[in-house]
């Protein structure tokens, strides 16, 4: 009984070590790990800031996005204030690179307006989803 017991363990270990590991499954299906390229700030006037980054390695406009809230978010906090108001994104991708040049207002209060960040909600979130911010 131990001879045919172990011709399986056997085959089992050798077809379970075929399958990818949960941590490959995982990226293949969320599609490429992008490459953050850097941020550039500016201070516009008082509390108006633009961001420029940049990141390779994704087909999707919202990573970029994303990579300019998180800068605006952490830039916010880096000053004191809890709250940032998105005023413009604009978005361009060549030759792999994508670019955003975003604009924020930040501010201590919950300003008014639509576009509205929480601050410490969105740089928590950036650092779980491993998003650089400056």
């Amino acid at each position: 009984m131990v001879a045919r017991i172990a011709p399986a363990l056997l085959l089992a270990s050798a077809l379970s070590a075929c399958q990818p590991a949960p941590e490959a499954v995982g990226r293949a299906e969320t599609g490429p790990m992008p490459v953050y390229q850097g941020i550039e700030t500016r201070l516009l006037d008082g509390d108006l800031v633009n961001f420029l980054v940049a990141l390779t390695g994704t087909n999707e406009r919202e990573a970029v996005e994303r990579y300019a809230e998180c800068a605006a978010a952490r830039y916010a906090l880096i000053r004191g204030y809890g709250f940032a108001r998105h005023v413009r994104t604009n978005v361009s991708e060549e030759a792999g690179i994508w670019r955003a040049d975003a604009v924020y207002t930040i501010s201590p209060a919950l300003p008014r307006g639509i576009g509205l960040i929480d601050a410490e909600v969105v740089a928590e979130n950036c650092v779980r989803e491993g998003i650089p911010t400056v």
